[in-house]
């Protein structure tokens, strides 16, 4: 089975997601795109760690991908109760799927521009292709030629750019506007009955 992972906070997670997914099953032909959601995110204050954001976090991901077979959700990472690390995840993956080649992983542009700072980076990089897709304005793509240069392999999506963000998201809910045509509509429910992101 050839599989395509989609690590991220999804704090929430929003149509943008879901058309990232959409946009690489069709083009890559994987058999399933798994959506992991962290549960302690390693680039985020620990302090504000919240195991109900954390929990709400997981159960939006879960309803958002109910109606697609062709997607999952991985909870492997709230099986360890340490931070979040993407090269842990994978090589957990990795001796899951036991893949003849490369873990393909689905990041954006803004996260994957820091990949050299990620913990055990080299190591990563030797298991992984990532599958890019734009996140800013006014793309420049030579940085990430240089990190391809590197040894970090990628392809990088020709999706066009959509500019949606989780912290868009949070900021409309605290405002008590609509959020029905950015996040799916099961999700739009949940934080509502869930009063999530109101504090």
């Amino acid at each position: 089975m050839s599989v395509c992972i989609y690590p991220g906070t999804f704090n929430p997670i929003h149509n943008v997601h879901i058309l990232v997914a959409q946009y690489v099953y069709k083009t890559f032909n994987f058999d399933k795109i798994v959506f992991i959601p962290a549960f302690k995110p390693p680039h985020k204050n620990l302090k504000d760690f919240n195991i109900d954001n954390a929990m709400h976090r997981l159960n939006m991901v879960e309803l958002a991908v109910s109606d697609y077979p062709y997607f999952d959700v991985s909870a492997i990472e709230y099986t360890r109760n340490k931070p979040s690390y993407s090269y842990d995840t994978v090589m957990q993956i990795y001796n899951i799927v036991k893949p003849h080649d490369k873990i393909n992983f689905i990041i954006g542009t803004d996260a994957f521009i820091q990949i050299k700072t990620w913990y055990k980076t080299e190591e990563l990089k030797k298991i992984v292709n990532f599958i890019l897709f734009v996140r800013e304005n006014n793309f420049n793509e030579s940085p990430f030629i240089e990190l391809k240069n590197e040894g970090y392999s990628y392809y990088l999506m020709k999706m066009s750019y959509n500019d949606i963000s989780s912290t868009e998201v949070r900021e409309k809910v605290k405002k008590n506007i609509d959020i029905c045509d950015i996040v799916p509509l099961k999700v739009a429910e949940y934080i509502k009955q869930n009063h999530v992101y109101k504090t």
